[in-house]
């Protein structure tokens, strides 16, 4: 500290040590707070990266091209945003979604959402309908009792 209140007096260091310093100083607060509580992040990665993903939504949505194609998209980013909240891994969730779709009741489409997911899974029928569906076969990654076989 003693170094610090010296060199940021005038005399010593290049300007951008004397810079570096002052900004130290005027973060002493915050710097403190962050060394002294270890649930704290080093970085603000997230308040950093959440408005430019917001920028680029922004701009790819100007290229939708019609109110029908901004009604998938905005369908499409739902599904997956609610697929993050679940905690789901999202092309598993569509691949099996979309093997489903075709042949499932429309008075328990609800059941087929995220929020659902986990319980509809569990159903024996659903499994059923899955492990007999081709394009689930082939879309599957290889497991290691599949590999040694």
């Amino acid at each position: 500290m003693v170094w610090r209140a010296s060199t940021s007096s005038g005399g010593g260091p290049s300007t951008r040590v004397v810079a570096a310093i002052r900004y130290a100083t005027n973060q002493r607060e915050a710097l403190t707070t962050f060394v002294g509580d270890a649930r704290l992040p080093m970085h603000n990665d997230i308040s950093e990266r959440e408005p430019r993903r917001e920028a680029v939504r922004r701009k790819n949505w100007i290229f939708v091209g019609s109110p029908e194609g901004a009604r998938a998209n905005t369908t499409f980013v739902s599904l997956l945003a609610s697929c993050a909240l679940h905690k789901l891994e999202p092309w598993a969730y569509l691949r099996d979604l979309f093997c489903l779709l075709p042949s499932w009741p429309a008075h328990r489409v609800l059941e087929l959402a995220p929020v659902s997911w986990a319980v509809t899974l569990q159903d024996p029928q659903v499994q059923q309908r899955l492990e007999a569906n081709l394009f689930r076969r082939a879309t599957l990654l290889p497991t290691p009792e599949h590999a040694a076989a």
